[in-house]
């Protein structure tokens, strides 16, 4: 019995998935905040997004002796879950070990917050990993990219357009600040995380 438990636990610490549409078209776009992200991360620690199944594309690497996944879904944001639910059964990976990075409309440019459970909040990919999963009990890190200045101007336009000058200077010193939230939340957890950047 200890034996087969043993099996079943997940070689990873922490599963990092950054939230994004696939495509050059896509690229830095205010809805691809996550894979903003996450490439930051992978690119201070040396990983490398090598493996192409799962309907994303992954690496590995050890961050100071902790294992740690890193996936950006290929699915188009609306269908995020998919790719999460598939890679984290495969691997055996709780969702207590998931984080989520995405972009939230709701925060200005140069904020983020970090959050260990709740709604989708409107992010589509959120809500996809909500209803793949079945639980709202996993951490998510949201970097703000403003909202339009009309609300009653349409969100998709919006989320699909880029920054301008001074709200990417903004979101990228955020980005920075997320890098180093990440390596707080996966040595220290959700807790010390939330208290160092959450403001």
């Amino acid at each position: 019995m200890l034996f087969k438990k043993k099996t079943e636990e997940s070689i990873y610490s922490l599963i990092l998935v950054g939230l994004g549409n696939p495509g050059t078209e896509y690229e830095h776009t205010r809805h691809n905040a996550g894979f903003d992200v996450v490439d930051a991360f992978c690119e201070k620690h040396g990983i490398t997004l090598n493996k192409n199944k799962f309907k994303g594309i992954f690496g590995e690497g050890n961050i100071k002796g902790e294992r740690v996944l890193v996936l950006k879904p290929q699915t188009y944001m609306n269908h995020s879950g998919e790719s999460v639910s598939a890679v984290m059964k495969f691997y055996k990976i709780p969702v207590t070990s998931l984080l989520v990075v995405s972009d939230d409309v709701s925060l200005v440019p140069g904020k983020m917050r970090i959050r260990k459970n709740g709604s989708a909040g409107g992010q589509k990919g959120l809500k996809s990993i909500i209803e793949h999963l079945g639980t709202e009990d996993f951490a998510r890190l949201k970097m703000g990219v403003g909202d339009r200045p009309d609300r009653q101007s349409d969100i998709a336009n919006w989320v699909l357009g880029r920054m301008n000058e001074e709200d990417k200077k903004l979101f990228d010193t955020a980005r920075d600040n997320a890098v180093k939230a990440i390596e707080t939340f996966l040595r220290d957890g959700a807790d010390a995380a939330m208290n160092r950047y959450n403001h």
